[in-house]
């Protein structure tokens, strides 16, 4: 039976717009359909905005440090409003990029309205029935509630209000240890916020390495924000206009409170019944080629519940396209997924854990740490907090890297490229500029090749009888 379109793309956000645009570009027929705004979750509540608050909260802290460089600034200010302000115009800047034009210039159809599926191979939306060859699910994801007595009659944020605030919190409540929680965590305490961060695990960023995650415990603690750890909000109140929050045995005051503890697929309105689309606990759930239990349908990014980062999501989007387009022969591999964590000093990682790497390969893995404070550009910075933690097999083989300093979110970019070549680590020990902070992975690809050289007892004893042969013969 004939159908109207090659690919109904549902959902506008950095998934579905990669596969849209590109499809639309290979002249496929395309329909995107979005409920609310094109740009997702990225552009209006997440890496953009953030960044930018970010961006904001480092010269703040900068200038407010700027001594320890011979540079006084004498009782610097802080305007919040203005600061917001610039986070808003980042936003007005890059949107155009994302705009219901930009895409039907591409040939995209774009529909806007709330519509679900009626049966195995039609979408319905606006009172229209649309049928394709492939569907694409690429709704995202949106902030997890929590049953915390109190909360909801308290009030409080999430990282879809938090950057439309003008007005700063004088004291802020954070209820989520991960990143977004981390991230704006710090950001508000350097401009001008008294911040406490609750936390249900044994550390901030559980997800990260454990020795990582101790240079960011250090760096909070040194600016001032409070952290519980092992910690859950039990109850909110509200008193003379001030939220109480009781969590363990702590009792504190905030005048907001931000929720950061997870997110949730946006699932609910599809009715993927009607489609034959199973959904489990973490989200949709797809196979290799991310075809659903529908083979006809598709769905990439933050509605699958898993790596919920937008590199993920265009990634996993190009694999759709092509599998939705043309044959299901492309599949995804998590191998080599990266992601960053961008408080100051940043984290990033990608590969397996030093734990998870003893689990698989046992005794057959070497590890190497580089201290930032023995990289020279690092000192003449001042950023020598951190290091990189690299672990590979016997054999040089990448099997995972942590980054943790100034500019990691850059530097984790060459360790990236040989995982994704199956490259050895002393691929890294080639020429790097001077003085730059990339020599923290050159430095590391040179002592794993000294550590092996001092681990091989017999590769000694015949260098050193072969040169003391050499030096007879002058």
């Amino acid at each position: 039976m004939a159908v109207e379109y090659d690919l109904v793309v549902i959902g506008g956000g950095s998934g579905g717009l990669v596969v849209a645009g590109v499809a639309a570009a290979l002249k496929a027929k395309v329909a995107l359909v979005e409920k609310h705004r094109l740009g997702g979750d990225c552009l209006w509540y997440g890496c953009v905005p953030s960044k930018s608050l970010i961006r904001a909260s480092r010269v703040a802290y900068e200038v407010k440090h700027a001594g320890r460089f011979g540079i006084y600034c004498n009782d610097p200010q802080i305007d919040f409003a203005k600061a917001i302000a610039h986070v808003q115009n980042t936003i007005t800047t890059i949107e155009p990029h994302d705009s219901p034009e930009r895409f039907e210039g591409l040939g995209v159809e774009v529909i806007f309205g709330d519509g679900k599926f009626i049966d195995k191979k039609t979408f319905e939306v606006n009172n229209r029935r649309l049928k394709a060859r492939s569907f694409v699910i690429a709704t995202g994801s949106r902030p997890a509630t929590l049953p915390i007595p109190g909360l909801k009659q308290a009030g409080f944020i999430t990282n879809e209000e938090v950057f439309e605030i003008t007005e700063r919190p004088e004291t802020l409540a954070i209820i989520g240890g991960g990143p977004i929680g981390c991230e704006l965590g710090q950001a508000f305490s350097r401009l001008g916020s008294k911040v406490t961060i609750i936390a249900s695990r044994d550390r901030l960023l559980p997800k990260e390495d454990p020795e990582a995650v101790e240079v960011i415990h250090q760096q909070f603690k040194s600016e001032g924000i409070n952290f519980l750890l092992n910690t859950k909000a039990e109850k909110i109140e509200v008193v003379d206009g001030k939220k109480y929050i009781w969590a363990g045995k702590e009792k504190i005051v905030a005048n907001q409170i931000l929720v950061a503890a997870g997110r949730s697929p946006n699932v609910e309105s599809l009715n993927l019944d009607a489609a034959g689309v199973k959904v489990g606990k973490k989200g949709i759930q797809v196979n290799s080629k991310l075809q659903t239990s529908n083979s006809h349908i598709y769905a990439c990014g933050d509605v699958l519940g898993g790596y919920q980062f937008t590199h993920v999501a265009s990634y996993q989007a190009n694999i759709v396209l092509k599998n939705a387009l043309f044959l299901p022969i492309f599949k995804a591999s998590d191998r080599v997924i990266p992601w960053a964590t961008f408080t100051e000093p940043e984290l990033a990682r990608v590969g397996l854990t030093e734990q998870e790497a003893r689990e698989k390969y046992g005794n057959d893995i070497r590890v190497v740490k580089q201290e930032y404070a023995d990289v020279d550009r690092a000192q003449a910075d001042g950023t020598t907090a951190g290091f990189a933690k690299i672990i590979t097999k016997r054999n040089g083989q990448i099997l995972g890297a942590h980054l943790v300093g100034a500019a990691a979110g850059e530097l984790i970019h060459e360790i990236i490229l040989a995982m994704s070549h199956n490259l050895k680590l002393s691929a890294l020990s080639g020429i790097h500029i001077y003085p730059t902070l990339s020599e923290v992975n050159s430095k590391a690809a040179f002592a794993q090749t000294r550590q092996n050289y001092e681990q091989n007892h017999r590769l000694q004893q015949m260098l050193s009888s072969i040169f003391r042969v050499i030096r007879r013969f002058g």
